[in-house]
């Protein structure tokens, strides 16, 4: 056993000279820390002082030794585990404890060392004779640097057990101790000092593991001291009522006994007073703002639990500043949980009144929360602003209220929830009508009326009457039952208003009604709205039943309602097609069950009236949609529906005929009432063909005769066309899905490819129409018939249909594209007449870019499936940047699905449409302009967003590149310039935007490119170095950036991609080989087809440098921005030799004539590689003294002992962003000094109040955290 004199030592925090560590995520000084430590036994015995450190190995440890460490790596495995109870492992260690102090505490040091995944193991002989902070230093080099998990870091759920058991474990110690063990001056003083030096380490494991256990031991003397109080308050009270007795009856024994145990009382409150002092000033104040965010998560909440626990002594202006601080955290890990930690208080009522300061300082944040960036930490502000709210309603203005208000739309549901219940909470509180009377009352009269009517007002209040199934579901959760209260919004809509009673506006009825379908939705369907959530989820069994009782009495309710509703509003477009939705969520069986018919009877009779009174499409179309949704063959009404719908059809294709009869057969001009009669006819019977199959009508030849006529006439109403398109489109598909079936008959096939064929050829002719509505209808439908009837109508086992595929014709498909570049392609201003009213002209703006948009995305379906050839999406992709704000995204999506049909000529498409905008830039500007016009820097700059799109996987686009830049080449010399050789090509310029895509060329690709573009070039070229060749040079220049070096097999296709990852490892030279000549003729034939395809038996007049190998793979030429437009600047002698007088020179050469000496070329040309050599050996000499520096630096910093994780310092918004944003905070709180003061029992002397310190940041941090940006 060791001696105890041995363990003789002061308590203390850290010296300067205790450690050479300092640690990177403590911003205080350490001399704040050195301070003489709180009062109480606490300070006079434990283990010496502690700071980072690392500790031994297992090869230095004796039998006796390894004995210990397995048993502590049993103590470690049973938590681990879990397997058995927290209670028996704590007892057993207790028994320990008081048999070998020494050796029981050892072992709970071993446990806290290997919790955070230490290897090392500390020996009795380093207990008794090391430093805290030797032996925290011999720890760390256990550590396995090349991981940075450790248990409170590992994933799987036997680690998520394991920290909860760590927890449970601690906790469990503390109580199992609290009445001798941890007044025993030694085993709690031993234990802090360690977590306090462990939680000062550099070493992320120690310091997060340390802080947890600290914090946890925390809480449990927490939880101690709140019983001292508690047992205190008790003996005092037990004094005082003995010592109140007469003398005769008082027991003087009994008050000695009651004095002494106050007096133990008091001193063990003393002691864990200084024990929690000792934690909170060298953990908690250090920690909290740690550059980890998990460790600033776990101070926090675990302050928001001692502040609930314990609120008299917690519960303070001192302590809450911290959480207030904290909600500025840069991670919404920490700002959520300062969120949950203030829930927990304002929770409770009776804390509310030590809580007004910190609200009134942090309420704006807190709002302002409600906006966070993570949803998750918006839910949390919104329910602790709930919470506020229940506490005092005065807290919050109506300005706060409403920045959470209109949260109730939000695309999140967790977030407008928890809206949704802080406005059913502030609005709806007041006027719950609990009295007895009108909780009885229904309908009109009952107590949701006004709660209902409130929720009207607030939508329309809203301003987003679109968004009403967005209301509802936020606000489901919290007000099903009123929402479910579809009998007093009927009797809202039915019912007389009482006397004195405000009847509902207009606004108010349409609104209602809203809400009611979007609440019946909500309960027939049981899932969110459209944009709200990921997608149906599986109800439980309770909520289906829940589902099939409110679709019951749904049913049994509005069958009754609904031909009242309908009869009362049948005028109103906008309530009617509102009401007709209803039916598609009611029981149909529940007409049969319930002896409903009539009501069904009196529904049909109203529906048919709505149809013959209303012309509005979307009324219309809810009628022709309610048939569809009783017509169900399974209930027992159909019969009597399909006659209803039966009837109507017959009368309006009967009414149709005779009308059109009349309307066509008049010599003169119809007029306009008959006009309209055949309009709103044709209207009815398109809309009910949407969703009813009216084949046997056989309305195909009376549309089609409609549409002769106007086509021929020019003369018919625009609507008129309209419809009738959108009519005959339905009479064809419905006659497609006729015949897709297996026993169609040929005849019925044939008939469709002819009648096919006749509407297309009619809506072509269409396209060059006056009217813009109606050429917008005719390449509409023309685009759905050319995808519908493509090459992709026989696939899937349709081999039947191939007689149906019609493919458009070049006139077509040019009709069609000028119908896009002259309806789609234009300014707002262009595009349709101003309104009156900015707002009203907004939305017209909006509609009509929606509408354009729609175009756009029908023509691009073409290209995408190869119905139009590809090339005609040219003039799509060069108007990529112009509208890019409109069209941008579905033009990009088009480029990817091409490219993903067909890279060649997808890469094609590209150049031609970049070469399109360089002619009509020429034709604009002439063949002299300047490069630096916005005209020209566009298209370079189109040309870089193109270069974009082929990604960085230059293996997958390397033909299509090679291929672009061919064409491009080509475009450049297509046209000579007339005055001569001697002056640039006309569209030489171009080279410079081809130049874009230089950067996606492979290495070995560059100079195949290069050779291709020498093909084109004279010598004379080559030497030319005025302002209009400089396209020339910088193409030349991307090309050979990189394409002189040594390259790597091309066979291998990995090595260009792999070379920088080589390079960086530093392999030996060995490894790089040398391209041979057969390697280098093999790797460019396969992919330089379409040079060697159109080579010539002449000898080229750019003569190729001769091909230099080497063992070592060499980094590419960096070329100076100042020398990106000079080309091998030779001697001046070379120079004068190469370009002779302009006198010297007879005429100007000619393309394939060698205008200069042989030898003459090739001398020059080997003198610039030599100079280029010697170029590259500087820059590699740099290049390797700058990684040698860096890895000395690298090794200067590994030296350090600093992990990865933690190299960087903490720069957040963690604490105090500057000196006057403390002076803000702080105004008018009064804060307590920092050291932990009990609150006194009735019988404790009351402790002199210090001076307040107001926020002083010296009371609490160093001079060296003010300097950096924290909260």
């Amino acid at each position: 056993m060791i001696a105890a004199t041995e363990l003789q030592a002061d308590f203390h925090f850290p010296h300067e000279t205790d450690t050479q560590l300092s640690s990177d995520t403590d911003f205080d000084d350490p001399d704040g820390r050195n301070s003489k430590p709180a009062k109480g036994k606490t300070t006079k015995k434990g283990k010496k002082g502690i700071a980072g450190g690392k500790a031994g190995s297992h090869a230095q440890l004796n039998g006796h030794l390894q004995e210990n460490g397995k048993k502590n790596m049993m103590l470690f495995e049973v938590v681990k585990m879990g397997k058995s109870a927290t209670q028996s492992v704590v007892d057993d260690w207790i028994e320990s404890y008081k048999h070998d102090r020494d050796v029981a505490l050892l072992d709970l040091i071993n446990f806290f060392i290997h919790c955070s995944g230490c290897k090392g193991v500390v020996s009795a002989e380093m207990f008794r004779h090391m430093q805290n902070s030797e032996i925290i230093r011999k720890m760390t080099e256990e550590f396995d640097e090349d991981s940075g998990d450790y248990p409170l870091t590992m994933a799987g759920p036997q680690w998520k057990k394991f920290k909860l058991s760590f927890c449970e474990f601690i906790g469990v110690l503390v109580r199992q101790c609290q009445y001798s063990i941890i007044y025993d001056e030694y085993m709690m003083d031993t234990v802090i000092s360690l977590l306090t030096g462990l939680s000062d380490s550099q070493v992320r494991a120690f310091r997060h593991t340390s802080t947890l256990a600290a914090m946890k031991l925390m809480t449990a003397l927490v939880n101690v001291a709140l019983n001292l109080s508690i047992n205190m308050d008790n003996t005092q009270r037990q004094y005082e009522t003995e010592r109140n007795k007469t003398i005769g009856k008082r027991a003087n024994d009994k008050l000695e006994l009651l004095l002494q145990k106050r007096k133990e009382l008091q001193e063990n409150q003393d002691e864990i007073e200084n024990m929690m002092n000792a934690i909170f000033k060298g953990v908690f104040i250090h920690r909290y703002r740690d550059a980890i965010a998990e460790i600033r998560a776990v101070c926090i909440e675990e302050i928001g639990v001692w502040m609930k626990m314990y609120s008299d002594a917690f519960l303070n202006d001192s302590y809450l500043k911290y959480v207030g601080w904290t909600l500025h955290d840069k991670q919404g890990e920490v700002r959520l949980k300062c969120l949950t930690a203030l829930q927990g208080l304002y929770h409770n009522r009776e804390l509310n009144a030590r809580l007004e300061l910190f609200t009134s300082r942090f309420k704006d944040r807190i709002v302002s929360m409600t906006l966070d960036k993570e949803y998750d930490v918006a839910v949390q502000a919104i329910k602790l602003l709930t919470l506020v709210l229940n506490s005092s309603e005065e807290v919050l203005t109506a300005e706060d209220c409403e920045s959470v208000y209109h949260l109730v739309y939000s695309a999140h549901r967790p977030a407008a929830v928890a809206a949704g219940e802080f406005l059913y909470k502030k609005l709806f509180s007041s006027q719950d009508g609990t009295e007895e009377g009108v909780s009885k009352r229904r309908g009109r009269q009952s107590a949701n009326a006004n709660l209902i009517k409130t929720t009207v007002f607030f939508f329309l209040e809203s301003e987003l009457h679109e968004h009403g199934a967005y209301l509802v579901d936020s606000m489901w959760d919290c007000a099903s039952e009123l929402l479910k209260d579809w009998e007093c919004m009927i009797s809202l809509l039915l019912d007389e208003p009482l006397l004195g009673e405000e009847a509902l506006t207009d606004k108010q009825e349409s609104a209602l009604i809203e809400i009611m379908l979007c609440t019946v939705r909500q309960a027939a369907e049981c899932h969110p709205p459209v944009g709200r959530g990921t997608g149906k989820r599986v109800l439980t069994a309770k909520e289906k039943k829940t589902q099939l009782d409110d679709r019951t009495r749904i049913t049994e309710l509005f069958a009754v309602a609904l031909p009242l509703l309908l009869a009362k509003y049948s005028v109103d477009a906008e309530k009617v097609t509102n009401l007709l939705q209803l039916p598609q969520y009611f029981d149909l069986e529940i007409y049969t069950t319930g002896r409903l018919e009539k009501h069904l009877e009196s529904l049909l009779r109203q529906i048919k009236e709505i149809v013959e009174k209303h012309t509005d499409t979307e009324v219309l179309e809810a009628c022709s949609k309610t048939y569809h949704a009783l017509c169900n063959e399974e209930f027992a009404i159909f019969n009597r529906v399909d006659i209803a719908r039966s009837q109507l059809l017959d009368e309006l294709v009967d009414k149709f005929h005779r009308l059109l009869e009349d309307f066509l057969l008049e010599g003169e001009e119809p007029d306009e009432d008959d006009a309209y009669q055949v309009l709103s006819t044709l209207k009815r019977i398109t809309a009910f063909h949407n969703a009813h199959n009216l084949s046997k009508w056989d309305l195909f030849a009376s549309t089609c005769r409609l549409l002769s006529t106007g086509v021929d006439n020019g003369d018919m109403p625009e609507q008129i066309v309209i419809n009738a398109m959108q009519c005959t489109h339905y009479v064809i598909l419905w006659q497609l899905a006729k015949v897709s079936e297996s026993s169609s008959k040929k005849e019925e096939m044939a008939i469709l490819r002819k009648q096919m064929r006749a509407f297309c050829i009619l809506c072509q002719r269409y396209l060059s129409s006056v009217n813009t509505a109606v050429k917008e209808q005719a390449f509409t439908i023309l685009c759905d018939m050319l995808l519908i009837f493509s090459h992709q109508i026989v696939s899937s086992g349709r081999e039947t249909l191939e007689p149906l595929v019609y493919s458009p014709d070049s006139s077509l498909q040019s009709e069609l594209l000028n119908f896009i570049l002259d309806h789609v392609f234009i300014d707002q201003d262009d595009d349709g007449n101003s309104t009156d009213g900015q707002q009203d002209d907004e939305a017209t703006k909006i509609e009509a870019l929606h509408k354009r948009r729609n175009l756009l995305a029908a023509y691009c379906k073409l290209i995408i499936y190869n119905i139009v050839d590809m090339k005609t999406g040219a003039d799509i992709f060069k108007q990529y940047m112009r509208y890019y704000n409109d069209y941008g995204d579905i033009i990009k999506e088009t480029m990817s699905k091409t490219r993903q049909i067909d890279k060649i000529q997808c890469a094609k498409t590209l150049i031609l449409s970049l070469q399109q905008l360089f002619r009509e830039m020429l034709s604009d500007l002439g063949h002299n302009f300047d490069r630096s016009s916005s005209v020209f820097c566009g298209i370079k700059e189109l040309a870089r967003r193109f270069s974009l799109t082929f990604g960085l996987d230059q293996l997958k686009t390397r033909e299509a590149i090679a291929m672009l830049h061919k064409d491009g080449i080509e475009f450049a010399f297509q046209e000579p310039n007339p005055q001569g050789e001697g002056f640039p090509p006309l569209n030489l310029a171009f080279l410079d935007i081809l130049s874009e895509f230089s950067s996606k060329l492979l290495r070995q690709d560059k100079k195949t490119v290069h050779l291709y573009l020498e093909r084109f070039m004279t010598f004379q070229m080559a030497l030319q170095r005025e302002d209009c060749w400089l396209p020339l040079i910088s193409y030349r220049n991307s090309l050979q950036a990189g394409g002189d070096d040594d390259t790597m097999s091309v066979i291998s296709g990995i090595s260009s991609r792999s070379s920088t990852a080589r390079s960086k490892k530093a392999k030996p030279a060995a490894s790089k080989r040398k391209l041979t000549e057969a390697e280098e003729s093999s790797c460019s034939s396969s992919d330089g087809m379409w040079i060697n395809q159109q080579q010539t038996v002449q000898t080229p007049v750019m003569i190729s440098s001769p091909h230099l190998t080497s063992t070592v793979l060499r980094d590419p030429k960096r070329v100076r921005p100042e020398e990106r437009y000079m080309m091998y600047p030779g001697p001046p002698e070379q120079q004068q030799i190469q370009q002779p007088s302009p006198q010297a020179q007879p005429h100007q050469p000619q393309p394939h004539q060698i205008p200069m000496e042989y030898n003459t070329q090739v001398t020059w040309m080997l003198a610039q590689r030599q100079q280029e050599e010697v170029q590259q050996q500087q820059e590699r000499s740099a290049m390797q003294y700058a990684k040698m520096r860096s890895h000395v630096q690298h090794t200067i910093r590994r030296s350090a002992e600093l992990m990865e994780d933690d190299e960087e310092p903490i720069v957040e918004d963690v604490m105090m962003s500057s000196e006057s944003r403390l002076e803000d905070l702080n105004e008018g709180m009064d804060f307590d000094t920092m050291d932990i003061d009990l609150p006194p029992s009735k019988n404790r002397r009351e402790r002199s109040e210090l001076k307040p310190d107001f926020f002083d940041p010296a009371s609490i941090m160093d001079d060296s955290v003010l300097n950096v940006s924290m909260f």
